[in-house]
Order: structure tokens, then C-alpha cells, then sequence
């Protein structure tokens, strides 16, 4: 009867082993961080987060819309936010230097008094189609902010 039992015991911990494993597993292999938020601490804590994602291995990409497409303007230059004195805008920096790629909605220049020439270095204008593919793919998370 034991070796019943036992046996019971492998099987059952071998069919649940998988389950574990994927339950455990926290890694995420691409992020999507959208921000609309005109807030500078908003902005500033969707950047170190996304520092913090990238630091942890994943690939993260960022797209700016509405108010936060402002971040993307060469022209920008927000208040430094404590406790590191940085601005959003060197925290997006550093995500690029880490390969993040950076774009504004489709929307935000046509809506805005700014062209393609006002955009910082590296930043893209999204295609709809390239982003709903992002946000659809089975190994990529959205974060709103």
C-alpha cells in the first residue's frame, strides 16, 4: 500500500511541477510603458520603473501620448525630481542608452505645433499597427501611466 501511495505521491508532483515553475516565473521579456500623464512624478516613476524593468533583463519600449508626448521635445526641460535630481527626461534617456526604444503617438504631432524635427534624438513617431502588435504579443505587459 505504501508504494502506492508513493508512487501517487511522484505522479502528482510531477504533473503539478510545470504549474509551479510558470507560477514562479516573474520574468517578463518585453514591457510597453504607455504615458499620458502630464504629471512630472507620474512621468519621472514610469521612467524609473522602466530603468528598473530594463535592469532586470527585460526589453522596454515607451510610447508618449497626449501631454507626456512632451517629454519627446528637444526643447523640454522639466524640474528635477528628488531624491536623485534627475528629470524624466534623463531617466527616458538612460532607458534608450539601454536600448528601449522611445515613440509619441500617431496622434501627438498632427495635434500639436510641433513637427518630426522637434522630436529628441532616437524618438519615433509610432505606427497604430507596430503598437497594437506590441500590446497584443503574448510575452509583452502594458503599464498605463
Amino acid at each position: 500500500m505504501k508504494t502506492s501511495n508513493y508512487a501517487a505521491l511522484i505522479l502528482a508532483a510531477s504533473l503539478l511541477a510545470p504549474i509551479a515553475v510558470q507560477a514562479d516565473d516573474h520574468s517578463v521579456e518585453k514591457a510597453l510603458i504607455m504615458v499620458n500623464s502630464g504629471s512630472l512624478q507620474t512621468q519621472g516613476m514610469a521612467m524609473v520603473l522602466g530603468n528598473a524593468m530594463q535592469g532586470q533583463g527585460a526589453q522596454v519600449d515607451v510610447l508618449l501620448c497626449d501631454e507626456a508626448g512632451n517629454l519627446a521635445l528637444q526643447d523640454t526641460v522639466s524640474e528635477a525630481l528628488k531624491p536623485n535630481n534627475v528629470t524624466p527626461e534623463q531617466l527616458m534617456l538612460k532607458l534608450q542608452q539601454g536600448g528601449a526604444s522611445v515613440s509619441v503617438c500617431a496622434l501627438y504631432l498632427p495635434n500639436s505645433s510641433n513637427d518630426r524635427d522637434a522630436l529628441r534624438e532616437g524618438v519615433d513617431v509610432a505606427a497604430p499597427p507596430a503598437i497594437a502588435e506590441k500590446m497584443l504579443a503574448t510575452d509583452t505587459r502594458v503599464f498605463s501611466f
